[in-house]
């Protein structure tokens, strides 16, 4: 059996957003002196090309230019665009048992799901004038944009905020004119452009009870002849760190006025802090280079925070393990590393958690 019932709305949302592209599309008409002599919005709407061109043969009149307009006549120019056809693209295809978790903004808890699945939306778009300057306009305001491609940015899952750029790819022009038809025969002049939209399509978003991952451990080895069961020589690990204090914690208190150019200050009570770590004022990061009684000596604009002037008694928060762990999965974060050497002849269990 397949999973629960879901719905992502990708499909609908990558044919919307392919829609809106084109809903600008003027044709203007010039005096011989340059001026506008009449600008017209190009209408468009979903649908086949055939539906439109039907409606102008059963109604002639309609494309008269001074016939009564009513609510169901067709205007000409217009465009037309319509799905035509979905393909699975294997060159774009990614491991089938990689996943990824992420924050449920709707539900607070945590998200998994599978890689999405790569496919090619086929997309027409019709543009039908009765003037081949007309249709020439429209079809030189879009040109331009595909080289061959133009990337939109789509909400393709908004429980979980992931967007995705997706190539829209011109594929192919093709032009179509009854000029050869007999003299009672009506002019069509009908260009079709055929996109693919290179989207992709996701499954089921169950909620999982498996937590981040908060850290990563390493080990090497030197000895080549014995991979399976060789001791371990050196080790690296990895762990998130906060880039910004979340329990506004008021570790102290600036004493002093200092400018975007001073790089040693002394504040009211230096006693909890420690060389080496990060601390924020105002929405500036610092790093401690040095301590002297109440003197602090620090780099500025640590993690691409702004320097800026900070006044007397500003607050000052140490970033500290107790920032670290309540970092949001969503928020940004640094990394704390650590190179460890051995010679004791142990390995890692990942079972017992501990060398042995």
């Amino acid at each position: 059996m397949l999973a629960p019932h879901f719905y992502h709305q990708v499909i609908r949302k990558t044919i919307i957003s392919f829609g809106t592209l084109f809903n600008n599309m003027e044709v203007r008409t010039k005096t011989s002196a340059g001026t506008n002599l009449s600008v017209v919005k190009v209408p468009i709407a979903y649908g086949p090309v055939q539906k439109f061109l039907a409606r102008l043969e059963q109604r002639p009149e309609l494309r008269t230019e001074g016939a009564a307009r009513t609510a169901s006549s067709v205007d000409l120019p217009r465009m037309s665009f319509e799905m035509v056809g979905i393909q699975y693209d294997g060159s774009r295809k990614v491991s089938t048992m990689q996943t990824f978790k992420a924050v449920n903004t709707a539900s607070g808890g945590l998200t998994k799901t599978f890689m999405p699945v790569p496919y090619n939306i086929n997309i027409q778009l019709n543009v039908l004038a009765k003037l081949n300057e007309d249709a020439l306009q429209i079809v030189e305001q879009i040109l331009p944009y595909f080289q061959p491609s133009f990337n939109l940015t789509i909400d393709m899952l908004d429980v979980l905020g992931e967007k995705k750029d997706v190539p829209i790819v011109l594929e192919s022009i093709s032009f179509e004119d009854n000029y050869t038809d007999d003299y009672l025969t009506r002019r069509e002049i009908v260009y079709t452009l055929n996109f693919t939209a290179k989207t992709y399509m996701y499954g089921p978003l169950p909620s999982t009870d498996e937590g981040l991952i908060k850290k990563v451990q390493v080990d090497y080895q030197t000895d080549t002849s014995n991979l399976k069961t060789g001791s371990r020589q050196v080790r690296y690990t990895a762990e998130p760190l906060a880039i910004k204090d979340y329990n506004n914690d008021a570790t102290t208190t600036l004493a002093e006025v200092i400018n975007s150019k001073v790089v040693s200050f002394e504040v009211s009570d230096a006693t909890s802090l420690v060389p080496e770590t990060f601390i924020e004022i105002d929405s500036e990061i610092m790093k401690i280079k040095s301590i002297a009684a109440n003197r602090l000596t620090v780099r500025r604009g640590e993690y691409g925070s702004m320097i800026t002037q900070h006044d007397f008694g500003a607050v000052l928060n140490a970033i500290t393990p107790q920032d670290t762990a309540l970092i949001e999965p969503a928020d940004d974060f640094g990394f704390s590393e650590f190179k460890y050497d051995y010679n004791d002849g142990k390995v890692y269990s990942p079972s017992k958690g501990e060398d042995v």
